[in-house]
């Protein structure tokens, strides 16, 4: 924040990317995706695939247990929120049971996005609560902990075939390549090409004494100010869609992903 101060007194802009700067009110704008609606699409994801509407009517349940994203991360506090947003009501109707009670952000979250931990932590579930029924849903915030979790559901006993809905986020290639082959349910897409060409434009527009494109007013508090941004529109991919989305958009080539 010193730094950013520097900058401020001197009258130079600056442009968060990806990452809010937090505690300071020398930051212009901001660009990044949309990270409330990275967990909407995974909660709404889980919902649809789950037909929880028509499971609370039934009376049918589900077992959840949840893994979000770093403390120190502003961005999965917010995919955190949406996420609830979506899931609260099954939660609080018993459509969806969490049987280690743990819920909130700050008992679910994972520092540093480790993946290790989010396998030592689905161990324990496993080991603790779900040695007599399976874990049917396994909300995850990031693809790298859904690996951690496919290698603690296989090592306990899971199959293919029996392994819980598990999430995740980033598109990585080896998350795409496990949506293909059965042993992830989803990941969210953010095309980093799109984050960077707004970026450019944004900084384009700023050397050329012109307004910035702004979608977004009111939702990126740094705790000092609620910073102008630009928030670029996440997309959900499964295994329904990863070739038409992912292949056929350019991201990956289809070498790439089944060589």
């Amino acid at each position: 924040t010193g730094v950013l101060g520097q900058a401020k007194l001197n009258g130079i802009p600056v442009i968060a990317y990806d990452r809010l700067l937090m505690d300071t009110d020398a930051v212009s704008y901001y660009a990044t995706f949309d990270n409330k609606a990275v967990g909407t699409l995974i909660g709404k994801y889980i919902v649809e695939k789950k037909e929880l509407e028509k499971a609370s009517r039934l009376g049918k349940t589900y077992t959840i247990e949840f893994f979000m994203g770093s403390p120190d991360d502003n961005n999965a506090v917010f995919l955190y929120s949406g996420l609830m947003e979506e899931l609260k009501p099954y939660l609080e109707n018993g459509t969806l049971i969490c049987k280690s009670g743990l819920t909130a952000f700050e008992d679910t979250c994972i520092l540093r996005w480790s993946q290790e931990t989010a396998k030592e932590r689905c161990e324990w579930y496993l080991n603790t609560y779900y040695q007599e029924e399976p874990l049917d849903i396994a909300c995850s915030a990031f693809d790298g902990f859904a690996y951690g979790i496919l290698d603690a559901c296989m090592e306990n006993g899971y199959e293919k075939e029996t392994l819980p809905m598990i999430t995740g986020q980033d598109a990585e290639m080896a998350a795409v390549k496990n949506i293909a082959d059965g042993y992830q349910s989803m990941t969210i897409y953010k095309d980093t090409r799109l984050l960077a060409s707004k970026c450019v434009t944004m900084v384009q527009a700023v050397l050329e004494n012109a307004e910035p494109e702004i979608n977004d007013m009111t939702t990126y508090n740094n705790r000092v100010m609620t910073v102008p941004s630009y928030l670029c529109v996440p997309v959900t991919v499964d295994k329904d869609n990863y070739e038409e989305v992912l292949i056929k958009g350019g991201y990956y080539t289809k070498e790439q992903l089944f060589q």
